[in-house]
């Protein structure tokens, strides 16, 4: 069988994350992919990443965070950047779920994560909260050629085609897999397969049959058998078409 590759789990939330790393390969999962939320956490998701071939990571400051945003933060972002397992810049993005207090503050840290991907040339991963229009109309303004993907996709089918005629990639984890998840299913369903990605966003959003436990990147699997399931094909399609899809989107 194909490996599985999660492409967004916060292996540095973890304090035994080279345990949770060991048994998602034991099942099947072969790279990961680190996303960064806050500045203290940046070197230790570089040493991360660092520690096996198959673990790679992102520089980002999470919209929440915007609050606390300095461009020393940029700078910061960019100088880690350098490091070879940076593969990307995420996750970034607009969050309206939470607080739409500082809406522009958010607004403002998303194009300039936009524009420093952009001239690294990273791809960017987007967290998009109750945010679908600004997100869209933000990227396709500011962004100058970097590759996008929505991580924890929460649009609606229609939306999610708006975004592949883009060219922009999708990622679905364990909400898939909910009971009442009608969107997801339906999004699980429409999206080209050629833009699906797989994450599991460990250690939230434990797909079934571990709903209510804390989440992994073990677990990706049961993402990938659901999509299949939706969608009528065997699940070494889903795995060998995501894996390939996420390898070239990441170049890992």
């Amino acid at each position: 069988m194909s490996y599985l590759i999660d492409t967004h789990a916060h292996l540095d939330m973890y304090e035994n994350w080279a345990e949770i790393f060991k048994k998602a390969q034991d099942n099947g999962v072969k790279k990961i992919v680190i996303p960064s939320v806050e500045t203290q956490y940046f070197q230790k998701i570089i040493d991360i990443a660092n520690s096996s071939d198959d673990l790679f990571c992102m520089m980002g400051i999470f919209p929440t965070e915007a609050k606390t945003w300095t461009d020393d933060i940029l700078d910061e972002m960019e100088k880690f950047s350098a490091d070879k397992k940076v593969v990307g810049i995420g996750e970034v993005g607009l969050d309206y779920y939470w607080d739409k207090t500082f809406i522009d503050k958010q607004q403002d840290i998303f194009v300039k994560q936009i524009k420093l991907a952009n001239k690294l040339n990273l791809p960017i991963v987007v967290h998009d909260r109750e945010a679908h229009k600004d997100c869209f109309d933000i990227l396709k303004d500011v962004n100058k050629g970097s590759k996008v993907l929505f991580h924890c996709f929460s649009g609606s089918p229609e939306f999610a085609m708006e975004c592949v005629k883009e060219g922009w990639y999708i990622a679905l984890g364990g909400v898939v897999t909910f009971k009442n998840a009608v969107k997801p299913k339906e999004v699980a369903q429409t999206v080209p397969l050629s833009h699906l990605v797989l994450e599991t966003d460990s250690p939230y959003l434990t797909p079934v049959p571990f709903r209510g436990k804390e989440n992994q990147p073990a677990y990706v699997k049961y993402v990938a058998e659901e999509i299949a399931k939706l969608r009528d094909i065997s699940v070494e399609e889903i795995i060998t078409t995501t894996t390939k899809n996420a390898e070239e989107f990441f170049g890992i």
